[in-house]
């Protein structure tokens, strides 16, 4: 059985020269078409903005904002305030925050009245810091007044806007009884900042060598007082118990010594483990005898 002859695609000299025009030109068509495609849309690559680049290099590291001190001041909204400060933590209920529209979470902060949601805010509750970390230079009071009451009233709230304090008057939470708590919140933060200033400023004394006692329990105690403790304890910054003050150490003298000393090893509240020290154990147990002696 004989095989049928296969014929050759390309017969005539035309069809090679079309065969071959074809094989180099279509990939050519195909290669400039890309081409065309991807650079059909603008970019901007790094270097590319010459002229950006070089504002951006010679531009001062700060800049003077000069402002006219007899002008009247435009004060930002509550939703302004929200989104630059208190959205951080509140708009995703970061760190316990009542996140912003959940009426259930608001409910029970609101029920507690506008004074005392206003008064949280200024000063700190929890984790939550005063201000919500910011300065009166950078949000007045009425400012943060107008963002309580834009997050409270965005979860279910039905408070009253603030009133706007008039022109050249402090601005001022517009609300009753706000300013007594502000100035006392003004007071312990003062003596909080003196008590952590006083605490920087405390040499620290070296770990003991294994094995090694103070030499004097009761001097060792007093002194590590007078370093470390007095800090607080003197004036009873931060809710700390007042040194020699019978009737703030009663109910923590109703506690076994051993808890006692439990506190001012390991921290509770405020006040860090061992004041903020690193004296040995022995000693800051010869200090809290000499507090609790003092108290008896």
């Amino acid at each position: 059985m004989s095989e049928a002859p296969h014929g050759a695609p390309i017969k005539t000299p035309g069809q090679l020269i079309a065969a071959v025009i074809a094989g180099f030109g279509i990939p050519v068509a195909i290669i400039i078409l890309l081409a065309v495609y991807v650079n059909n849309s603008t970019r901007t690559g790094a270097g590319t903005d010459i002229e950006q680049s070089v504002n951006t290099r010679i531009a001062p590291v700060a800049q003077v904002d000069i402002r006219d001190a007899n002008a009247p001041r435009v004060y930002k909204t509550g939703e302004e305030v929200f989104k630059a400060v208190c959205s951080a933590c509140h708009a995703a209920g970061t760190a316990g925050a009542p996140k912003f529209g959940d009426a259930g979470a608001w409910a029970p902060r609101i029920g507690e009245g506008y004074d005392t949601l206003l008064h949280n805010a200024l000063n700190g509750k929890g984790a939550m810091p005063a201000r919500g970390g910011t300065s009166p230079d950078d949000y007045s009071d009425f400012e943060i007044a107008r963002a309580v009451v834009y997050m409270a009233n965005g979860s279910g709230g039905k408070l009253a806007e603030p009133a706007q304090p008039a022109p050249g008057a402090a601005a001022s939470a517009g609300a009753s009884g706000a300013a007594a708590p502000a100035a006392a919140s003004a007071n312990e933060n003062a003596q909080a900042a003196a008590a952590v200033a006083a605490l920087a400023s405390v040499p620290q004394a070296a770990a003991p060598a294994a094995g090694g006692q103070s030499a004097d329990a009761a001097q060792a105690g007093k002194a590590l007082y007078e370093q470390v403790c007095q800090a607080c304890h003197a004036a009873g910054v931060l809710n700390a118990p007042k040194f020699g003050d019978k009737a703030a150490w009663a109910p923590r003298l109703k506690e076994p010594m051993d808890t006692v000393y439990n506190y001012a090893l390991h921290g509770k509240g405020a006040m860090p483990p061992k004041g903020g020290s690193n004296a040995p154990d022995a000693d800051v147990k010869a200090a809290v005898d000499y507090m609790v002696n003092a108290a008896k």
